[in-house]
């Protein structure tokens, strides 16, 4: 079973129109600024909750589709073309101080899903303004990435292949963001800021796509009877993903002391549950090499350090995981009855067992 950390497309936005703020000189460019300002707020009413329009109506003018979050995916791709364009041809005014007055006037605000004080603010939600294009394009390009996360949550128990697609697709977004997209955005940021417009947690929500891709990968390769040994490899690889994910965190909260405990919580469950996982097929595979004693170790060992820690986070999550150890007790139970009274094998020390490989799939550079 996966976690799920749904935090991330939990974003709101406040009303953009932006023929109210640029000046069009002729027809052709004011019907385009309209039609920005028609896809802006359909993103607006979708995430906002606040749209008057029926079931059905919406299904018809997103092309048939049925769930919120296809919908609100094919809002934003009929939207970004459109405010890229926006973007390149403002660039190529020279004008720094029409352009800077332009930016205030549009009033870009949003919320921010992964903000500490976003959770704690009894006046309502908090909006961040910062007046910059490329803070639009931020968001919303986080808020992509984001609900391609949610529609592969959504596909994940009918269709692993496409689920595993959609996460490595969010992967990319992040990915692009954190490394094309926000480096430029950094000359405009203010002291108060979002942490969805900092590279590094970008960088970190493409990491968990990753690692939630090859999680579902691994459910796919359980059903299509995988060996044990690369079972152990593969959700090692998922293991170190998060551990990097956590240590690029930790980077971010340098930069921004504002980001959710939440996140930080997700990141330490789902990393011991995969730990867990891996050392249980790892200590099969050595079960199946004929080293008994060496598999009772390996799960005695996972056992001792997954108590250790205190995993903090949602009940769901805590639920999983203590299934997880529950079930791991058990299977040690049985592995030392059986050395007890059949193998009479030695189990080695810990600075004596082997540990298991990774085995993680990585983005490329785009």
């Amino acid at each position: 079973m996966m976690l799920h950390f749904r935090d991330p497309a939990k974003l709101k936005t406040k009303k953009i129109v932006f023929e109210e703020a640029y000046s069009a000189r002729d027809s052709t460019t004011l019907e385009q600024l309209k039609e920005l300002s028609s896809k802006r707020r359909m993103i607006e009413e979708s995430i906002n909750e606040s749209s008057s329009i029926t079931t059905a109506i919406a299904r018809e003018m997103s092309g048939g589709l049925t769930s919120r979050s296809q919908q609100v995916l094919h809002n934003l791709e009929m939207y970004l073309p459109l405010l890229e364009n926006l973007i390149f041809h403002v660039g190529m005014i020279s004008d720094f101080g029409q352009i800077v007055r332009w930016n205030s006037e549009l009033k870009m605000q949003w919320t921010s899903a992964l903000s500490s004080s976003s959770f704690f603010n009894f006046k309502g939600p908090k909006y961040f303004q910062i007046n910059s294009l490329q803070f639009e394009i931020g968001m919303t390009l986080f808020l992509y990435g984001a609900i391609l996360r949610e529609r592969a949550l959504e596909v994940l128990p009918a269709d692993l292949v496409q689920s595993a697609t959609l996460f490595r697709e969010a992967a990319g977004v992040f990915h692009h963001l954190a490394h094309k997209v926000l480096p430029i955005l950094q000359y405009s940021l203010t002291a108060e800021r979002p942490p969805e417009v900092v590279s590094s947690v970008s960088t970190v929500m493409s990491l968990i796509c990753l690692a939630e891709a090859q999680a579902v990968t691994i459910k796919r390769a359980e059903e299509k009877g995988t060996t044990v040994g690369l079972l152990a490899k593969l959700h090692h690889g998922v293991a170190e993903l998060l551990d990097e994910a956590a240590g690029v965190l930790n980077t971010a909260s340098r930069e921004c002391n504002d980001i959710s405990s939440r996140i930080v919580e997700f990141i330490s469950c789902c990393k011991a549950l995969h730990e867990l996982k891996s050392k249980k097929y790892f200590a099969e595979s050595l079960k199946i090499a004929n080293q008994f004693g060496a598999a009772i170790g390996v799960l005695r060992v996972a056992l001792v350090d997954v108590k250790k820690k205190k995993m903090p986070g949602q009940e769901s999550w805590k639920y999983v995981l203590k299934e997880e150890i529950d079930k791991f007790a058990e299977l040690l139970r049985k592995h030392e009855h059986e050395n007890e009274f059949v193998w009479h094998e030695k189990v080695p020390s810990e600075d004596e067992l082997p540990e298991p490989e990774g085995e993680a799939k990585q983005i490329k550079d785009s």
